[in-house]
């Protein structure tokens, strides 16, 4: 799906798939499943495809800005655990 939406042959293709000078940046968690895509659009034409090495969380241990839902709160290791109530017998 992904290289028929860049393709810019294709009539199914992105507003943006102009041509295959395009650069395309594609990010996923981890880095693993953004090189098979950035290497599938390549095969296809697109020589600027790239990913980002190490993925989303490589990008947040860097501290570079992300925008998105906040983070949850993470309850301190030391609180105490939270339980449903008193045990039944």
């Amino acid at each position: 799906m992904l290289e028929w939406r860049f393709d810019p042959r294709c009539p199914a293709r992105l507003p943006q798939a102009v041509d295959y000078d395009v650069p395309v940046v594609i990010l996923c968690q981890e880095g693993y499943t953004s090189s098979l895509a950035a290497a599938a659009l390549r095969d296809i034409g697109l020589h600027r495809a790239t990913d980002v090495f190490g993925g989303f969380a490589a990008w947040r241990i860097a501290g570079l800005p992300a925008l998105g839902p906040t983070p949850l709160h993470r309850a301190s290791p030391l609180a105490p655990p939270v339980t449903a109530g008193p045990a039944r017998r």
